[in-house]
């Protein structure tokens, strides 16, 4: 019969042959019965701990692989802030949205693409299933875009972002590297419309610049246009769909984007 650990078969065996080497040694005393009892009671023993401490070690050294995937899309209802009776069409009130599945089991629904931070970690949005019922109403749900996520995909650990000032209603963010930019709107007494660089792994903003007044009567949407960046040196640049542009060099080439080690999601 096969050992279930395959390794511990010569360790078995090895057992095996001592014991019968025991029961070759015959001394010449009274207390023979007794030792060949003992020795025959004991080496199973130790036989039997022995293997379960190695199957548990061997067990516990192998972590667990865990698979992340993007399910299929399918399009659901969705109303952009911006809408009107007048404006609506049936492309303009339909989100594309994909389930986000860890070891086959879902986990969250996202929308939009994703953008690889690292060889193992990317972000997306997740997508919302909000009741959009008034007062008094029955209960009517729509979906809207929501706030970033990280992913890693060694632990399957999934994460919010919160990304300082961001409001998907302003502008989207555009991701270069563990960098994200976007145009947001300001948390501060004075308010305003702000250009934001936000870094993973950075609790303040890297680039936090006033560019203009809000709330503005009839915003156009969105407020700004993707921001777009450049490699060497690295720049980003803002396009103001009213406004003139504005460019920021962004100093480093790095950050800290923490990856835990390996363990269950």
């Amino acid at each position: 019969m096969h050992s279930p650990c395959p390794k511990f078969h010569n360790i078995q065996t090895d057992f095996l042959l001592a014991a019968q080497k025991a029961r070759l040694i015959r001394p010449n005393s009274a207390t023979l019965a007794a030792m060949q009892t003992h020795r025959l009671a004991v080496v199973p023993l130790l036989t039997a701990l022995v293997f379960a401490a190695y199957c548990v070690n061997s067990r516990a050294a192998v972590p667990k692989v865990h698979t992340v995937v993007l399910g299929p899309a399918r399009r659901v209802p969705y109303t952009p802030p911006e809408a009107t009776p007048d404006t609506k069409s049936e492309e303009a009130t339909t989100l594309r949205i994909r389930p986000l599945l860890v070891d086959d089991r879902q986990k969250e629904w996202t929308v939009g693409e994703l953008h690889d931070v690292t060889d193992r970690s990317f972000v997306i949005r997740r997508a919302l299933h909000i009741n959009d019922a008034l007062p008094g109403e029955a209960q009517r749900w729509t979906w809207q875009p929501g706030p970033w996520l990280m992913v890693d995909r060694t632990t399957g650990h999934i994460s919010a972002l919160h990304l300082p000032d961001y409001d998907p209603d302003v502008s989207s963010a555009a991701w270069f590297r563990d960098y994200a930019a976007y145009c947001g709107i300001a948390t501060t007494t004075k308010g305003g419309l702000v250009a934001v660089v936000a870094e993973l792994g950075s609790r303040k903003a890297v680039v936090q610049k006033v560019i203009g007044p809000w709330p503005m009567a009839n915003p156009p949407h969105p407020v700004c246009a993707a921001a777009r960046w450049q490699r060497t040196p690295i720049r980003v640049t803002f396009d103001l769909t009213v406004g003139e542009s504005m460019t920021f060099d962004v100093l480093g080439t790095s950050s800290l984007v923490e990856e835990g080690e390996s363990s269950e999601p």
